[in-house]
């Protein structure tokens, strides 16, 4: 076969056939992940709302109800099918996004969700940005100078951070900057007198208003919004920059920082553009993992500051036996941790190039 005949060939070159089975494998290894994970997911919500000493039945028709209105709705909600048969109805329903009806709101679930959601993840994406703005550059300084007074003093204000109550935290706060100094506005997410002003979009007060030019508006949500925020940003940033510390001294032991060091790099550039990056995998699993629990686990600082949440909406939920409310919000939470490893997967192989190559 002559040369011209070969670069005329439509055979694929074996490469472009090696990459596509590995997109393939990729793929597929996606999807089974996905379907193991939400299959586990569901069956553990499922389960524990079943072996609860509440009963579905009468959470719908009331105590009061007639014994014909209990059977009929024990036949509607699948309740005499067996086990098997009532969680595939369970799967089903989820993914239709049927949750049932709130005890609580008297509304369906899945729109409770859609209202409360959005204020939790406004609160948890802004402490986190805080936590990784002043967490990470402070992780790096203090593994960088470790046993010298910076560090000393990082380690002392994230212990603080990491052990001190958030609840507490918030309690000082709101005392402080609300009640003496003024700084800040109070409770809740808005002033009464600017509630249902601004129409939902989003459901991010602050995206809403900007985009509605209602600035005035921005600036109260802004207000009732920094010292929770910061107060989270500050557990989050105390969490980040302990394990940065940890994994900046690790590589900087390293003999290829040494090396940077006697080709002629400055320290801090060693630091920075050689130990740094080595660092970011690790790192982009703590900032999820940190990120995942402030979206599921702001309970306190919601109650405290009269957010109305996600964590706020699921405690509110289990002291009303809202068996509905309570897994839907379980299966709202599973499904973001979820979204965030795939989210961290992906960025792996973005910052570390051996994982492209997989």
């Amino acid at each position: 076969m002559t040369a011209e005949a070969a670069s005329n060939d439509p055979t694929p070159p074996r490469d472009f056939l090696r990459r596509g089975g590995s997109i393939l494998r990729q793929v597929v290894s996606f999807v089974a992940t996905l379907a193991i994970t939400f299959i586990g997911l569901t069956a553990v919500t499922f389960f524990i709302s079943r072996l609860t000493h509440i009963d579905p039945v009468l959470t719908v028709v009331g105590d009061k109800a007639t014994k014909e209105a209990y059977d009929l709705a024990y036949h509607a909600l699948g309740l005499d099918q067996p086990l098997i048969v009532q969680y595939l109805i369970y799967v089903k329903r989820i993914l239709s996004g049927d949750f049932g009806l709130s005890v609580l709101t008297s509304q369906p679930v899945f729109n409770d969700l859609i209202r409360v959601f959005p204020a939790t993840f406004e609160l948890a994406t802004i402490a986190t940005i805080i936590g990784i703005a002043i967490g990470v550059p402070a992780g790096v300084i203090a593994g960088a100078r470790k046993g010298h007074w910076q560090d000393h003093v990082i380690r002392v204000v994230g212990l603080f951070g990491y052990s001190v109550p958030v609840f507490w935290l918030g309690l000082v706060g709101l005392f402080l900057f609300y009640g003496k100094l003024g700084w800040v506005a109070g409770a809740g997410r808005l002033d009464v007198f600017y509630d249902g002003v601004v129409t939902p979009i989003t459901g991010v007060l602050l995206i809403d208003s900007a985009i509605a030019g209602e600035w005035d508006i921005f600036a109260n949500a802004f207000a009732h919004l920094v010292l929770p925020a910061s107060i989270l940003g500050y557990y989050s940033l105390a969490y980040i920059a302990r394990m940065t510390r940890s994994f900046m001294i690790d590589q900087l032991g390293q003999e290829y920082v040494i090396a940077a060091r006697i080709k002629g790099n400055s320290f801090w550039r060693a630091v920075w553009r050689h130990a740094f990056p080595n660092i970011m995998v690790p790192l982009i699993t703590v900032i999820g993992l940190s990120y995942a629990s402030l979206l599921e686990g702001a309970v306190l600082t919601e109650t405290v500051f009269a957010w109305p949440g996600l964590g706020l909406y699921i405690t509110q939920a289990l002291f009303k036996s809202d068996m509905n409310a309570v897994m839907g919000g379980t299966v709202l939470v599973g499904s973001v941790f979820i979204g965030i490893n795939l989210i961290c997967d992906f960025l792996y192989k973005l910052f570390d190039p051996r994982l492209r190559a997989q």
